[in-house]
């Protein structure tokens, strides 16, 4: 047997996860990503008796299974790369690469991903990173970053250009490696590790925080009742809201359409504002705990969130009927910043980078969690890979979110009276958790000794797979387009940088 077959959230034995040869670990892998319906959902290295143990886990978003296979290396090996076979590996193999020295005969781009203070080779620093060069008269180079305009994380970009045009875009990251995995493995507390997952990416406090809760109550064996499932569910759909309306005002900010910007940045405020109703926090941290919530949602919460709604629906339609008919928001949203269904098939894109040209990768269908299966989510698809198809998508999202919501809090699960006590996680157990933030997909993996004490933490936000996206959809596009398309994108560089 090349794989063990589970689903999300599903606590298996870690002895049960078949042991390969790295040749056919290798070609078990790469065989799985030939079908459309697969794609890497995470590919990381451990430490282990003296060796690295390779994990590799694969979505079937047709079947809902999740194929989980592993092999163990020794360190400062060289090996043949899964990227040279399938791009969509390229920037997990060079994480590995990074944290633990093995070396890839064949990977295309074998360059730092993070500068983790414990890198394998400590030489390799951000002042030495190998940008890629051009030896042109025509060509000039344009750096942007590692401060950014905004009050966000670091990130430089590189811009090779001719006159105007972008040629080639690379991105670096890693400015500011938190080394938060390492910190689930330090945090002895649950309230420590959830607060933790509070932290991972600012802008998707929920959903980040729903693959924590729903990994760690596998982990021990516990069943979420009705409501708790409810809450993140909710949660999950109004953070989508929120962030969709944001991003929809700065779009409309990248183009000087100021109209745009100051009535939806206006309507994200009452949205947020639900959540410091809700739970005392705008961002919605301390509303969803492992095991528990210390918020209810209630029937005068529904009434009060139903009156956001309604006085949210009117002025962000109105509005969007100006934006999305507007010639001159029209004319730098069509057309630009194109990345082609190969090639966001290639280089394994996700969510909405994924869905923005006929890629269907929403883990509220593939791999349904909490309430989810009740819902029956529609993924939103478009066709032409632009700014616009990206704006689309966050409008029709928006919509789409509203409608759920108003039929989940027309019947709010009762609170159950029957308390039961979160046992401590099992021995020898690995678990994946997958959640569709309103980024794309989210994964979390863990593995526990024989105390049952995490040996193992590894995230996976969305951007790690969609920041390629964004430096191919500026090729051949005006050097002045770039702040559109970043921001139609909105990729997280505390989500990438962990």
């Amino acid at each position: 047997m090349n794989n063990i077959s589970i689903k999300n959230n599903q606590r298996i034995p870690i002895a049960s996860i078949p042991l390969l040869e790295y040749p056919a670990f290798l070609l078990n892998n790469v065989a799985l990503l030939k079908n459309i319906s697969n794609h890497c959902v995470n590919y990381f290295g451990l430490q282990e008796n003296g060796k690295i143990r390779l994990i590799c886990c694969i979505a079937n978003d047709a079947t809902h299974e999740i194929f989980v296979s592993s092999c163990f290396v020794e360190g400062k090996q060289e090996l043949l790369s899964f990227s040279a076979s399938c791009l969509a590996f390229e920037k997990f193999e060079r994480e590995i690469h990074e944290n633990f020295g093995i070396s890839y005969l064949d990977h295309p781009w074998l360059k730092p991903v993070r500068f983790p203070h414990n890198a394998s080779n400590k030489n390799k620093t951000i002042a030495s990173y190998p940008f890629f060069k051009m030896d042109s008269e025509e060509t000039h180079e344009v750096g942007v970053g590692p401060i950014h305009a905004g009050v966000i994380e670091p990130g430089h970009f590189r811009f090779l250009c001719n006159g105007e045009q972008i040629l080639h875009l690379e991105i670096q990251l890693g400015f500011q490696h938190r080394g938060i995995e390492n910190l689930f493995l330090e945090k002895k507390k649950l309230l420590q590790k959830n607060i933790l997952a509070e932290s991972i990416a600012g802008d998707t406090v929920v959903g980040h925080t729903t693959a924590f809760v729903n990994l760690w109550e596998s982990l021990c064996d516990f069943k979420p009742d009705k409501h708790l499932q409810f809450s993140r569910t909710l949660a999950l759909e109004l953070e989508r809201i929120a962030i969709h309306t944001g991003d929809l005002s700065a779009l409309c900010t990248d183009v000087a359409y100021q109209l745009g910007s100051s009535v939806l940045g206006r309507l994200r405020t009452p949205l947020i504002n639900f959540f410091q109703v809700w739970c005392g926090n705008r961002l919605a941290k301390g509303l969803i705990r492992a095991g528990k919530t210390n918020f209810y949602f209630t029937k005068e919460l529904a009434v009060e969130l139903e009156k956001v709604l309604d006085t949210f629906e009117p002025d962000f339609e109105e509005i969007c009927k100006e934006l999305f008919h507007l010639p001159t928001a029209l004319a730098r949203f069509e057309k630009t910043g194109v990345v082609e269904h190969e090639t966001l098939k290639t280089i394994g894109t996700v969510g909405m980078s994924a869905r923005m040209n006929g890629l269907n990768r929403d883990i509220r269908l593939s791999h349904p969690h909490d309430l989810y299966n009740e819902i029956e989510n529609k993924p939103i698809i478009k066709h032409h890979g632009d700014v616009f198809s990206r704006a689309q998508i966050r409008r029709e999202e928006i919509r789409q979110s509203i409608s759920y919501i108003r039929k989940l809090i027309k019947n709010i699960p009762e609170v159950s009276e029957t308390k039961i006590e979160l046992q401590s996680p099992a021995s020898g157990s690995f678990v994946i958790s997958l959640v569709e933030g309103w980024r794309g997909e989210i994964c979390h993996c863990a593995m526990t000794n024989e105390k049952g004490e995490l040996t193992m933490y590894k995230i996976k936000d969305p951007s790690f797979h969609n920041w390629l996206a964004l430096a191919l959809a500026v090729r051949n596009n005006e050097i002045s387009d770039f702040p559109v398309c970043n921001k139609s994108f909105n990729l997280s560089y505390c989500g990438h940088d962990l």
